[in-house]
């Protein structure tokens, strides 16, 4: 019987979910082919000067908890072979961090609403200790996105003020931050771990952030020229990193 899923993957197609990506304007994608193009020749150890950052969301009980479990037949509800939930989740903390081509630097939890004055306290408190540990040569670079908070005007006096370069970033391009990769690393050991409570979640972060290993830091670094191919090649477009 012939069907249209048939014909389908005959011409080799399969039904998939489609991926969640930023809403690219036309804007969005001349800036990204814009950055790909200058930057391709860029040589890899002015890569290794950059100091990555950015903030995300971390669920106590969130829906991608995931966790695999050896089992008897009838202990699926046993509860070490169970992952908690709690109705509308449970709560969420938000961290900013950052990292180089050396390890991760410092991570810290917003506790309140964020604006562009706790931003540049959070910076304060938070970038130069990190380029230290991190042993950052003369003439490091900082990264950040255009976040309303990261381009106000105080914060760019505050940076401006600190003597900090910062790279110029097209907007809505979360694939070309190595970041992200670390975010998805970090949020995968620490749902492993179970947190019972928002203290316990932020504290299981900070130990896990700790723990990401300077290799995994440096290969992202590494290999980011094939991100920027990546972007010519889906010709502006969102791609799988």
């Amino acid at each position: 019987m012939v069907t249209l899923g048939n014909t389908l993957r005959r011409h080799g197609l399969k039904s998939c979910m489609a991926r969640k990506v930023p809403l690219l304007k036309p804007a969005h994608v001349k800036a990204r082919l814009k950055f790909a193009n200058d930057h391709l020749d860029d040589p890899e150890e002015s890569w290794e000067k950059v100091l990555w950052s950015d903030e995300t969301k971390i669920d106590l009980f969130g829906h991608n908890s995931t966790k695999r479990v050896w089992r008897k037949k009838n202990d699926a509800y046993h509860p070490k072979n169970t992952i908690p939930t709690v109705k509308h989740g449970g709560g969420s903390i938000m961290l900013w961090g950052c990292f180089s081509a050396h390890g991760t630097g410092r991570l810290y939890c917003i506790k309140e609403r964020m604006t562009a004055a706790m931003y540049c306290e959070i910076l304060g408190n938070n970038l130069f200790p990190s380029v230290r540990s991190l042993k950052m040569s003369r003439g490091w670079i900082f990264q950040h996105d255009n976040d309303p908070k990261h381009t106000a005007r105080k914060t760019k006096e505050w940076l401006r003020k600190k003597h900090i370069k910062v790279m110029e970033w097209p907007s809505q391009s979360p694939d070309l931050n190595p970041i992200e990769n670390l975010w998805r690393e970090l949020k995968l050991c620490v749902s492993q771990r179970q947190p019972r409570n928002l203290t316990d979640l932020e504290k299981i972060c900070v130990e896990e952030w700790a723990k990401i290993p300077p290799a995994v830091c440096a290969n992202l670094v590494k290999n980011y020229r094939k991100r920027l191919t990546s972007v010519i090649a889906n010709k502006g477009y969102s791609t799988k990193y």
